[in-house]
């Protein structure tokens, strides 16, 4: 299990640090804002699992693998020529889904490894899989994709389910499940299945609030 552990975890860092580096490049940040949006999107959500389990959040800068990965990653992004990251882009939601994936399982394990019930395996899973992209939105100053687009925290809740449950063991199996929650997270993304979602429109009076309705129905439209 360490093994796998330690892959899932790799894989994670790597496509959430990625994608950190790149939205932060896009809002125009220097290279500081970049390395901290890098690394909250690559580790914000292995803290909040741990804040919730009463696990010491210093366990996460003592693995300097970890870290050097992320470090690593950002810098290289930040290197990359701005056409090969404008190649990158179309595929974004492809590596999102594998740090999704990746990080989901790995918080299921964690917890399980610390012998937690199932409850709190599902909540680990979720906290790890979308914690640190809810972050690196918050911080880039975007509504958090996990809250407005196709479904994603649920495939994260499915992962803590099936591990939680005991349904999938070992290396095959966990790997059966990362390949399941990539397709679906991508199913998601290619049909635009959706949580169900209300919104709440009150009239405003005079043109300026006209003018404030319409922007609201334009940003829902999008």
């Amino acid at each position: 299990m360490k093994l796998t552990w330690e892959l899932l975890s790799l894989l994670g860092i790597v496509a959430f640090a990625a994608s950190g580096a790149i939205i932060a490049m896009e809002e125009h940040y220097d290279l500081f804002g970049v390395a901290v949006l890098g690394m909250a999107a690559a580790f914000g959500g292995g803290v909040i699992r741990n804040l919730f389990i009463g696990h010491p959040i210093t366990t996460l800068w003592s693995q300097g693998l970890f870290l050097n990965t992320a470090l690593i990653t950002i810098v290289l992004i930040y290197m990359f020529p701005a056409m090969w990251i404008r190649k990158w882009q179309p595929i974004s939601s492809f590596f999102d889904a594998i740090g999704l994936a990746a990080f989901s399982i790995q918080g299921a394990l964690y917890a399980v490894r610390m012998e937690m019930p199932v409850g709190v395996v599902i909540f680990a899973s979720v906290a790890t899989g979308i914690g640190g992209g809810v972050i690196r939105d918050v911080l880039a100053g975007r509504k958090p994709l996990v809250f407005r687009d196709e479904i994603y925290a649920l495939w994260a809740m499915l992962s803590g389910i099936v591990i939680g449950m005991g349904w999938m063991n070992g290396r095959v199996g966990t790997a059966a499940l990362f390949a399941v929650i990539v397709a679906l997270r991508m199913l998601s993304v290619y049909y635009g299945w959706k949580l169900p979602r209300r919104t709440l429109v009150f009239e405003r009076e005079g043109a300026a609030g006209r003018r404030i309705n319409r922007a609201k129905e334009e940003e829902r439209a999008l």
